[in-house]
């Protein structure tokens, strides 16, 4: 089985009056092993490189081989989350998009869709670009991503990748909306977003650019997983999670125990139960290792 060594909590409790040892829910959640995994990948499974180290790829394996399905937890599109299905076993589901789509590996097709309503995303767009000028617009689709003419890629795009605006774009069948800003921080632009569009679709981020992920009303990594549990008969209480940007945050604030990395955004560390080493010493891996005991 896999070796390394388990990650452990910072956090210690100290004795009650009496000298009754205090449990704290963190360990009350411990006693319970999990019956799912779920993590996010760039960040805090894949590393820099893009690489799943073979230490982490065993220790899935190993998870898997005792009942407990992993499942991939992305905003990565389809064409990007393909690269590291293997990882997740060939009979696995993967939440991708921020949830706007689960992917059943075996089948190679989508389970359950959760696309942006035609009119409410176009009326979105309108109003976040009236709002703040410079805003650029792209769309994710299952086939793949179209763009606006100005809206600046920093990934290479398909030389069949379609470019017209916003309003043509969204014709149905959207599971992003991403919106750019070239001049803007990330968390002013996210700010001045909510604020012209109130609360019309879902705004999140997990970028080092100031570019925004934008989803369906009430579509979240933590929404879409809780109906991949229900289906499973799983609570949130038995799901163990891994994050480490904004967009996590929702799963992280869900599931019964769950682990921001050691380099995870600030925000990410304030809503984690607990802090894992970083996804370069990998610490998904080191965590599971701990909590199955392999």
């Amino acid at each position: 089985m896999p070796g390394g060594r388990a990650a452990t909590s910072a956090s210690v409790e100290g004795p009650v009056p009496g000298g009754r040892a205090a449990t704290s829910a963190s360990e009350e959640r411990a006693s319970r092993p999990p019956r799912l995994v779920a993590t996010d990948l760039d960040g805090t499974l894949v590393r820099s490189d893009g690489s799943v180290s073979a230490y982490t790829r065993e220790v899935l394996l190993e998870v898997e081989r005792r009942g407990v399905p992993v499942v991939f937890v992305t905003g990565r599109p389809l064409r990007w989350a393909r690269d590291v299905f293997d990882h997740v076993g060939s009979h696995g589901l993967a939440v991708i998009s921020n949830g706007a789509a689960v992917w059943d590996v075996a089948a190679d097709s989508a389970r359950l869709e959760r696309p942006i309503e035609v009119g409410v995303g176009r009326e979105f767009a309108r109003l976040l670009r009236e709002a703040v000028p410079g805003t650029s617009y792209a769309v994710e689709t299952r086939a793949g991503i179209e763009l606006e003419p100005e809206f600046m890629e920093r990934f290479p795009v398909p030389d069949v990748a379609r470019r017209a605006h916003v309003d043509e774009l969204l014709t149905g069948g959207a599971w992003k909306l991403l919106a750019r800003h070239e001049e803007l921080g990330p968390q002013e632009f996210w700010d001045r977003a909510e604020a012209a569009t109130g609360g019309r679709l879902t705004i999140t981020w997990s970028s080092s650019t100031t570019l925004l992920e934008i989803s369906a009303a009430q579509v979240t990594k933590a929404s879409t997983l809780a109906m991949v549990c229900a289906d499973l008969g799983i609570g949130p209480d038995e799901v163990i999670a891994f994050g480490d940007m904004p967009n996590d945050i929702p799963m992280l604030a869900w599931a019964g125990r769950s682990w921001a990395m050691a380099d995870a955004h600030p925000s990410v560390v304030e809503v984690a139960h607990e802090v894992a080493p970083g996804h370069e010493e990998d610490g998904v891996a080191r965590v599971l290792a701990g909590v199955f005991d392999l």
